[in-house]
């Protein structure tokens, strides 16, 4: 019969059409018009099933091989498990032949956390302590994919207007040596205090208030500076390794922690009058109480006597201006505070006021470590050149960095920032002020200058600074609160005791920290940018104001309320939270160090 009679309706009695069915062979399925053709999809076919059945059961070495490598194995299905031992024993059986299949129904449905470790590089610590205390630090278990950014520090949008900061920028590098971690290093970060200790896991309060204690590994039980009382399992400290990793320290909320301040308010008596609200007579104590919160983690509480060991035999350096100061002296009273013998810490020259001199260094003599300030409100340097009358003038050199920049760049920690002093009237002006080569600009522009400025540094730093050897930070814009004026024209904060909970009444992200992150992304050199921005707009509570004195001149006594500080912060107060997210990127920083370490001995 012809092949068109085959496929010709025919009428039932019913009335309804039917096919005529002919007999069942591979030539339908097939509709090739030669038997070679079809001949040659049968051999494919074949073939195609074959290797796929071989490679299932005989996956590829090669780590970059995903598919093979990766879909074939991994954790078999669990079910829930109520029988007895035995019952237990055949059901883990199960489970390990069942694995290849298990994984290849993960690999095509996959949940939302399986999703999350296939696109980001996943460290585990397998720490194991042997009976003389040393640690042993397993190998990092890292997964072949690209890695996704595990320091990203987005800016916070307001009112839509905010960039997000870019991987590159923020990316952090690994704990700058040459040699391999001691045994006492080690086992401070297996035992140390506060890593050591379990975390409390209590519920946020929803609105924002009440006791709120620490949900990481780093929890202080005995006091701001008790020492460890309890063990912690190496899960606990991959997952606090792992939680900050992936966390953006810079998005999260004020919360209330009746644990805080991190020091007693006049316990350290280095702090200067201007930065002093307890001993200037500031009445109110709620502003200390507020701990910095994450949304997507717990910001370690700071371990002073831990971050001591982190900079035994190094200098950690902070170059900037009075707010870098401020962070300074912060840092200073906390790490001064855990020491036994506090006579054991000392300005290297014997200073007790800091506001004068160039530069300082407090040296903690049972660590062997140096915690120093250099003055550079600009970081760019500040000049004097001669008018066409052969009068002096002050210029700004935005091609040149400051005068002290040799005697930092083999700390091993540096700390940068400015930004307030580019809102000076002579700055904000610009005109015939800011200097390159012979040339003074007779105007230009603030924004301008301050990418010259930065563009400057920035080249300094690639040129000038190791970084095996040194890792670099720089600290974003701290807001001002000023109401009703500037800080030279009556501005004022006065009688603010709780800080802005309103998102919508924060400034907009600061055009010169725009300029800062396009500069960080051009760098080689990579830095770790400290974007406390937000966090501290939201602080119009946390500023001296008109306690920033004691003693007021018969002038300020007249109208104190005319001469109030709302630029830099109270302490104790807001620095200290800056010091708290220092203090957990040198964690990431010595964990991936000890991992990296513990990985080429094993």
């Amino acid at each position: 019969m012809a092949d068109s009679a085959k496929y010709t309706p025919v009428v039932n009695g019913g009335g309804g059409t039917t096919h005529q069915v002919s007999d069942l062979n591979f030539s339908k399925l097939f509709p090739f018009r030669t038997k070679k053709s079809r001949a040659f999809a049968y051999v494919f076919i074949a073939v195609f099933v074959a290797l796929t059945v071989f490679f299932a059961f005989n996956p590829s070495s090669n780590p970059s091989s995903p598919w093979f490598s990766n879909i074939f194995t991994g954790t078999s299905f669990s079910f829930p498990n109520t029988s007895s031992s035995s019952s237990r024993n055949s059901s883990s059986t199960y489970n390990s032949t069942g694995s290849q299949f298990s994984s290849i129904y993960s690999y095509f449905f996959p949940s939302n956390s399986s999703n999350s470790t296939r696109n980001s590089t996943v460290y585990s610590l397998n720490s194991t302590v042997s009976g003389s205390g040393s640690a042993s630090i397993g190998a990092p278990t890292v997964n072949n994919d690209p890695p996704v950014a595990r320091n990203r520090t987005s800016s916070e949008s307001v009112g839509g207007k905010v960039e997000t900061v870019k991987t590159n920028r923020t990316s952090v590098s690994s704990i700058p040596s040459q040699t391999p971690p001691t045994k006492q290093s080690s086992e401070t970060l297996k035992n140390g205090t506060k890593i050591g200790e379990k975390a409390s896991r209590s519920e946020m309060p929803e609105n924002g208030k009440g006791s709120v204690n620490s949900s990481s590994g780093l929890v202080n039980k005995g006091g701001n500076n008790g020492a460890n009382t309890g063990d912690t399992s190496e899960h606990e400290v991959g997952d606090l390794v792992k939680n900050l990793l992936n966390c953006n320290l810079f998005d999260g909320d004020w919360v209330r922690d009746e644990s805080y301040p991190l020091y007693k308010p006049g316990s350290c008596s280095l702090i200067d009058e201007q930065f002093n609200c307890f001993a200037n007579g500031r009445p109110d104590k709620g502003f200390q109480m507020l701990k910095w919160k994450p949304k997507g983690c717990t910001l370690p509480r700071l371990d002073g006597s831990h971050m001591l060991q982190l900079l035994r035999g190094k200098r950690l350096v902070f170059v900037g201006d009075s707010l870098n100061r401020n962070m300074w002296e912060s840092l200073i009273c906390i790490l001064r505070n855990s020491v036994k013998d506090q006579k054991n810490v000392y300005e290297a020259s014997g200073r007790h006021h800091f506001r004068l001199e160039p530069s300082y260094s407090f040296v903690f003599k049972d660590y062997n470590c140096t915690v120093e300030f250099f003055v550079a409100p600009f970081i760019v340097r500040e000049s004097e050149t001669k008018d066409k009358n052969g009068a002096k003038k002050e210029t700004l050199r935005l091609d040149l960095v400051g005068t002290s920049a040799d005697q930092y760049k083999s700390a091993d920690i540096v700390v940068f920032n400015t930004g307030h002093w580019w809102t000076h009237e002579k700055t904000a002006k610009g005109k015939d002020y800011y200097q390159e080569g012979s040339h003074i600009y007779s105007e230009l522009n603030v924004l301008e200058a301050f990418r010259k400025a930065i563009t400057t540094w920035g080249r300094w730093v690639d040129a000038n600074i190791n970084p095996s050897k040194t890792s670099v930070f720089f600290r974003g814009y701290s807001a001002s609160h000023f109401r009703g004026g500037r800080w030279n024209s009556g501005g004022q904060c006065d009688n603010e005791v709780e800080p802005i909970k309103n998102t919508t009444y924060l400034a907009p992200y600061p055009d010169k920290m725009k300029v800062l992150e396009r500069v960080l992304r051009g760098m080689k050199t990579r830095v770790s940018y400290l974007n406390i921005t937000r966090l501290t707009d939201f602080r119009k509570d946390g500023h001296p104001s008109i306690y920033r004195k004691r003693h007021y001149t018969e002038e300020e006594r007249k109208s104190p309320l005319h001469f109030q500080d709302c630029s830099h912060w109270c302490l104790p107060g807001v620095p200290d939270t800056w010091n708290e997210i220092l203090y957990a990127e040198l964690l990431k920083q010595h964990s991936k160090y000890v991992m990296k370490w513990s990985f080429w001995e094993f």
